[in-house]
């Protein structure tokens, strides 16, 4: 299935905004700890007894402030969709009907054991066909189109060099574990999750009863390492420049010489493509190796392997209780799967995403949020360009430049002005797996058909219902989804400075995306092209290397594995940047009187520590351990602690001196934005 992946940023928003004679101050004074010393451990002190009095749920790997409202989210989508499910006499093709009946057929648990692998069986009839090299590929290619995982994924995104043209970009993939790291790390930890793997694809065979599944799972185990041995880094895969490179497609035989690529374009319905973007060239001229040296029935049990892992969740309960032991207990501590109503609601807002959104929307998003967010980051915005004004290390030539590419930036604010059309989607009310299959091939046409016709500049790539938000550096665009501007976020009541300390920082963490150590690539119009002088250049890079060892001295573990200085720079420059873009502009909005004393804490101090609460959260070892080796973003304890160490405002309002945990020397803090 082909889909379009961007750079999403994991974004809080909160609203500015203020009601009755009295501002609160927004602080959660109950879940301080007084006892740790602002100086010594800002995070601790605004968050530790909530640390402490905190359990994570046994269904989650991780809990904090993104969850509850994650969780609101579920039960107010669940009682959107009942209603539909509930309903009598649905018109066949209606919105209601294909959202009621996909819950109905996720729901109905005992049509599911009944049935058993029977809704796989063409797809393993499929594979078992394979007899050619020919048919491989054009296994693959299906397998492509209904979301089966392969050795390289693709999806259809703007051209990042000519970003008002669509076209087909290549991505590594192809292993069961989170990282190439997984394969290789030596410490016990990791030797234990790659044999519980093994026994894991041996399971599922059993279930499935196919005969020596030991012996094809460790054949298994042999293709993904080798494919994990060509990976690129997460951090070389960041390089948008390396990553970025264009091939006619009749020229990409000779990557791979046993793989006809224009057969599979075909074969995917992208045969008039003539060309793509192969985002790591090595790895997919070492995959054509592998191809060549896997016999054709390792590579079978493997196709086969993917498929049922793929749909495992799906499945009666011995397959969906074999998946969540080794996925979510194993490799991220989850103790207990979540109830099937929310993996239904999940499923359903996967496949109908913005069918539901649109009911959403009208029960619990307000018009007067939208106006108000306009506001704010139309507010942000004339700060950030005051702050690129009064930067002593860049020259007038590149302030012109990013002034222009800031004057462009977009903003997507709660919900889409146009809503994806379903119609053509068939959803039946005691066909599962049938509705998944028809639901991928359906979403693969509607992103090929992109191919060729322009920018749809309206698209939103989450649904209005998704605690999350995003910056597209090829649209040149932030996105600010309804379900976050709420609360605990979306504050009406809080004073101007914890809200400015929250979504002012987190407004101006997106906008600094786009000047982050990638999204600084490109200019105004979202096209990848050098617009910095060479010497601005260099001044960037010293000052982000910087930050880089900053993060890289950060063990959230306390074991061998720190924070992935590289892997996390963007995100760490968008953190130091934003919030020092929301201090300004909360200054601004004083219009130089003093801020009012509430709680005991002045204006600044409420400011830092909003920011402080947004990040409050829990995880499991096991989760966190995966988020060191696999996410772009610090943990959010490093978010707080890295950025305002960094900042010399912070040193003011808390009296942070010399010898004080959260003191860094001048030479050593950051600055950039």
């Amino acid at each position: 299935m082909l889909r379009v992946v961007l750079s999403v940023l994991l974004a809080v928003v909160l609203l500015l905004g203020c009601s009755g004679n009295a501002p609160k101050s927004g602080i959660d004074i109950s879940g301080m700890d007084k006892t740790v010393r602002p100086q010594e451990d800002f995070y601790r002190y605004v968050n530790g007894t909530w640390l402490e009095k905190t359990e994570i749920p046994a269904d989650r790997s991780r809990y904090g402030s993104f969850t509850v409202l994650y969780e609101e989210a579920q039960v107010n989508l669940r009682k959107i969709i009942e209603e539909s499910a509930n309903m009598e006499n649905k018109k066949p093709g209606s919105p209601e009907q294909k959202v009621g009946d996909f819950y109905t057929s996720y729901m109905d648990s005992s049509q599911i054991e009944a049935l058993g692998l029977k809704p796989l069986e063409k797809e393993l009839e499929r594979i078992a066909a394979v007899k050619t090299d020919d048919d491989l590929r054009n296994l693959m290619a299906h397998f492509m189109m209904i979301g089966v995982q392969l050795p390289f994924t693709a999806w259809v995104d703007q051209d990042a060099k000519q970003s008002d043209q669509y076209i087909v970009y290549f991505h590594q993939s192809g292993l069961g574990l989170p990282d190439r790291d997984y394969y290789f790390k030596k410490d016990e930890k990791f030797s234990e999750i790659r044999d519980k793997y093994v026994k894991h694809i041996e399971k599922i065979f059993k279930l499935a009863g196919i005969s020596d599944g030991a012996s094809l799972a460790r054949k298994i185990m042999k293709i993904e390492t080798k494919l994990a041995q060509n990976h690129w880094t997460r951090a070389e895969t960041r390089d948008r420049d390396k990553a970025y490179n264009k091939f006619a497609v009749n020229k990409l035989d000779r990557l791979t010489p046993k793989f006809n690529w224009a057969a599979f374009m075909a074969a995917i319905d992208a045969g008039e493509a003539n060309n793509v973007i192969i985002r790591q060239p090595s790895y997919i001229k070492a995959f054509g190796k592998i191809l060549k040296k896997v016999s054709l029935a390792d590579w079978k049990a493997y196709y086969t392997w993917k498929l049922l892992d793929e749909f495992a969740p799906d499945l009666p309960a011995a397959f969906v209780d074999a998946n969540f032991e080794f996925y979510s207990k194993t490799l991220r501590g989850v103790e207990k799967n979540r109830p099937r109503w929310k993996r239904a609601v999940a499923a359903t807002n996967n496949v109908l995403g913005e069918v539901v959104g649109q009911i959403y929307v009208q029960r619990h998003f307000k018009p007067e949020a939208k106006k108000r967010m306009v506001e704010l980051v139309n507010n942000l915005k004339l700060a950030f360009k005051e702050s690129i004004d009064e930067l002593d290390w860049m020259s007038e030539e590149t302030k012109k430049q990013a002034k222009a590419k800031l004057a462009k930036f977009n903003t997507k604010i709660g919900y889409p002005d146009k809503w994806k059309d379903y119609s053509g989607l068939e959803i039946k009310a005691d066909d599962l797996i049938g509705n998944l299959l028809r639901s991928r091939v359906f979403e693969h046409h509607r992103e090929i058909k992109k191919l060729g016709k322009p920018i749809d500049r309206d698209e939103w790539f989450m649904t209005p219902q998704t605690v999350n938000a995003y910056y597209s550096p090829n649209m040149n665009e932030i996105v600010f989804p309804a379900a976050i501007l709420q609360p605990p976020f979306f504050n009406f009541e809080a004073d101007d400075a914890v809200n400015y300390g929250a979504i002012g920082a987190v407004i101006g963490h997106e906008l600094t995306h786009g000047f982050d150590d990638q999204g600084r690539k490109s200019d105004g119009d979202g096209n990848l092209r050098e617009w910095w002088t060479e010497e601005d250049a260099t001044k960037f890079t010293e000052r982000a290397r910087l930050m880089i060892e900053q993060y890289e001295s950060y063990y959230p573990l306390g074991d061998s594995m720190h924070i992935n200085g590289k892997l996390t720079l963007g995100e760490n420059i968008a953190d130091l940047g934003g919030l020092t873009i929301a201090y300004k502009a909360y200054k601004k909005s004083l219009k130089g009187k003093e801020a009012p004393v509430i709680d005991g804490y002045t204006g600044d101090q409420r400011f830092f520590m909003g920011i402080a609460q947004v990040w409050r959260n829990k995880y499991r070892d096991e989760a966190l351990r995966q988020r060191l080796l696999t996410d772009s973003h610090s943990p959010p304890r490093y978010r707080v602690l890295g950025a305002l160490s960094n900042m010399p405002e912070f040193y003011a309002a808390f009296d942070v001196k010399p010898g004080d945990p959260m003191y860094r020397d001048e030479n050593k803090r950051v600055k950039i934005w």
